[in-house]
């Protein structure tokens, strides 16, 4: 799965009720907005910078249903697609035409944790020595992970006076930066539960995790 094991498990993590907010008004802030929610629609933009290496550019959309179920559909690169039924993990790249396919519970994919932002958010559990900052309207949040066992060493939050997350970048152990924008972001949209299904395209070689 390459850059995407640096592991995020705060792409939910913060917000902002004004910049002079206590940072742990924000920090509940957020976690209210997302663990009421149902369902979650929202453009994304990612940016991975491994080291020593230039700076790569994917886009698409991004779909969470509880429990745990997830679709990020690319449109840069076209076709490339990222699924979770809430068991079981499928990514298909098309210019290779492969599926890998993995336990929900088993991955470190850095997208399978974006799913708690519909379940039960609490950053003190995941975190550690929290600073934040305004930055214009928004307040940008840092933060450590409590353990050391994780493939990051840092998270970076930007969230808007709504507690709307709208950034969130990661370094990784090995120094690599991982980048995410937001926009458009919709809660509770209806989202047919077929597109949390997975059938991969006709040809395409299927790469089953510990096999």
């Amino acid at each position: 799965m390459g850059h995407f094991r640096l592991a995020i498990l705060g792409l939910a993590a913060v917000c902002a009720f004004g910049a002079d907010a206590p940072l742990d008004t924000v920090l509940k802030g957020v976690e209210a907005r997302y663990n009421k929610t149902k369902t979650l629609q929202v453009l994304f933009k990612e940016e991975y910078t491994p080291p020593g290496h230039g700076r790569r550019t994917e886009s698409g959309i991004l779909m969470l249903r509880k429990p745990r179920q997830m679709r990020w559909a690319y449109s840069q690169p076209a076709g490339k697609l990222f699924v979770s039924d809430g068991k079981t993990i499928w990514l298909y790249t098309p210019a290779e035409n492969r599926v890998e396919e993995m336990k929900f519970k088993e991955t470190d994919d850095l997208r399978a944790p974006l799913a708690f932002l519909l379940g039960n958010l609490n950053f003190d559990k995941e975190f550690r020595n929290f600073q934040g900052k305004p930055e214009g309207a928004d307040t940008r949040i840092t933060a450590e992970p409590k353990t050391d066992s994780l493939p990051y060493s840092a998270v970076e939050f930007v969230v808007g006076k709504d507690s709307q997350i709208k950034e969130v970048k990661v370094t990784g152990a090995d120094k690599s930066i991982l980048h995410f924008t937001f926009d458009q972001e919709r809660l509770n949209p209806a989202l047919d539960a077929k597109l949390f299904k997975f059938e991969a395209p006709k040809g395409a070689q299927v790469e089953k995790a510990g096999q």
